[in-house]
């Protein structure tokens, strides 16, 4: 009996749910759909993806089949949900296995630019211990103010976080929510006038594109440090170098850029910038965790025709 395709998009490490995955489905993994005969191409039911490899809606209009598009990963903004629901194809993603882990590095990005760990190692490194003026002082976190922009699963990760600090802390939200002890702020410009730290949390896509402006960075100050753990889309690059080189910004945590893998070599060249190549979720036990969640996807969709963890928007 000839089986349904899954059509892998994004390359992945092997994992034993593949072996029932393959009893059911013929796996093809490729990127170009040129490779695939009509025949093939009639047979995709399932597209596993990631959170970061393109899923355009031109893609979808390719494989009439089309049922289910699996990701590896909780942002959804290189997936076209819009075209996605359009077609009646569900969207799963992989939510919570990741909370802990992003909070984590959102918390060693803000720890590190305030106290200056990663320039220190360098200066460190290069001999310069002995230098008359001494390496300077970095900025206390404890007690400090914690403003987060995008308080959903990952966000509330990280504020939970700040009580260890004996942080007072705000958040601003597309819209305030009722089951969570923080502060709303409605604007975003105030809250990073509030704030001491601001990390992004937000989802990436066109709604949150450029919504860290010049305006919100200026408000930030130059005392202030920003924490990009979201999407790099969410950041105005270039006014955020600007607001660095011109000390309008004091300091700033990346994992995530505009055009990865490429980061400007202003912001490479830049002491009070911590970066960091989109690793966030990058622990063995938090990707065993998605990617087992995105398979276990897949065979609820062969058992039962939906998706175990359907994204809800």
């Amino acid at each position: 009996m000839t089986r349904p395709i899954v059509l892998q998009l994004a390359s992945l490490a092997q994992h034993p749910y593949f072996d029932d995955i393959d009893r059911h489905f013929e796996r093809i993994s490729l990127q170009d759909l040129n490779q695939l005969s009509d025949e093939q191409i009639a047979r995709v039911q399932v597209l596993l993806t990631s959170a970061v490899t393109a899923t355009p809606a031109s893609l979808m209009e390719r494989l009439p089949a089309l049922q289910a598009i699996c990701s590896v990963g909780v942002g959804y903004d290189s997936i076209d949900v819009q075209a996605a629901r359009q077609r009646g194809i569900q969207v799963s993603t992989t939510p919570d296995v990741l909370n802990d882990c992003v909070a984590d590095m959102a918390w060693a990005l803000l720890l590190d630019a305030a106290r200056r760990v990663t320039e220190s190692d360098r200066y460190v490194r290069a001999g310069h211990w002995d230098r008359p003026n001494g390496f300077g002082l970095g900025t206390r976190v404890s007690g400090k103010k914690l403003g987060i922009v995008g308080l959903g699963r990952i966000g509330q990760t990280i504020a939970r976080r700040a009580g260890g600090f004996d942080m007072e802390l705000r958040y601003h939200n597309r819209r305030p929510r009722h089951d969570v002890p923080w502060h709303y702020e409605p604007s975003l410009i105030e809250l990073a006038y509030w704030a001491d730290f601001l990390v992004i949390a937000a989802v990436g896509g066109d709604e949150t594109r450029g919504l860290i402006n010049v305006d919100v960075l200026n408000a930030l100050g130059p005392h202030g440090i920003l924490v990009n753990i979201a999407r790099g889309s969410v950041v105005d690059e270039t006014a955020l170098i600007a607001a660095l080189q011109q000390g309008r910004l004091g300091a700033a945590g990346l994992d995530v850029f505009e055009k990865e893998p490429q980061v400007p070599a202003a912001l490479r060249d830049l002491n009070q910038v911590v970066l960091a190549p989109h690793t966030a979720s990058a622990t063995r036990e938090t990707r065993e965790a998605m990617l087992s969640l995105t398979l276990e996807n897949i065979l609820q969709f062969q058992k039962t025709g939906k998706v175990l963890t359907p994204l809800t928007l």
